[in-house]
């Protein structure tokens, strides 16, 4: 095979390519670009083993251990510390529970944008994320194209040089959510910038084993994944509220 030959079906893919690029005017394409690319093989559930660091303003970290079950879409569950102690969230379809010692404490509607751009997109219709994008305040109509780590990126929901609107990021190449803006829970007028990196590709879609939050350009937070699982079986009773402390998903 020679050199030209080589090259014609490169040529011809990356004219494809471009063609596509140019058809996404606005952040309802970018969700459903995304979406079609992976609905037919992103997984539907998702394990890990979560080290959290909490990096402190007087220089000093906690470390915690938590352990995710995720089922796409809309359902994420933490354990926060040791599974027999039955402490932990449940995030739910929009509604957050806390539980302490397996009992319910509090609950409120809470959407979670990293478990909405991060997962659900790729196992929902378009329309509902963009819906759920939109009711929380991200503005669809703008859309500019930026350079993230060295891979070109779609920017949704800010013009060109403002990183104060809400807004999110998607690599261009692989379809992949890599960073939020938003304001923090603790106060809206002061942003965070959350960042999805170490992508690994697992059956049919991408996990991003390392999450890291800014407050003020400095990093306030980080996770770690490990023991990582795709498609595991996992009982409803998981998500249920009820039997937080009796329902627990499968160890390798």
């Amino acid at each position: 095979m020679t050199n030209r030959t080589f090259f014609l079906p490169l040529l011809f893919l990356f004219t494809v390519t471009l063609g596509h690029a140019q058809d996404i005017r606005s952040g309802e394409d970018v969700l459903r670009a995304i979406h079609d690319r992976y609905a037919k093989t992103w997984y539907e559930t998702l394990t890990f083993t979560q080290k959290s660091t909490t990096y402190n303003a007087d220089g000093t970290t906690k470390v915690e251990t938590w352990n995710e079950a995720l089922s796409l879409p809309a359902k994420l569950r933490i354990d926060i510390g040791p599974p027999t102690e039955n402490n932990g969230y449940l995030m739910v379809d929009g509604t957050l529970t806390i539980l302490k010692g397996g009992k319910e404490v509090a609950t409120r509607p809470l959407v979670n944008m990293l478990l909405v751009l991060g997962f659900d997109v790729y196992r929902q219709n378009p329309e509902t994320t963009a819906k759920v994008a939109k009711d929380e305040g991200y503005d669809l109509t703008k859309i500019h194209e930026e350079t993230w780590q060295g891979q070109p990126a779609y920017v949704v929901g800010a013009e060109k040089g403002d990183l104060k609107s809400k807004q999110f990021w998607v690599d261009k190449k692989r379809g992949l959510f890599v960073r939020l803006f938003e304001p923090t829970q603790a106060d809206a007028a002061k942003f965070q910038e959350i960042r999805f990196d170490d992508y690994r590709k697992m059956a049919g879609g991408w996990v991003a084993a390392r999450v890291e939050v800014y407050a003020d350009d400095k990093k306030v937070f980080s996770e770690d994944y490990s023991d990582i699982r795709c498609n595991a079986k996992l009982d409803p009773g998981t998500f249920d509220p009820k039997q937080f402390n009796t329902t627990h998903w499968e160890k390798p």
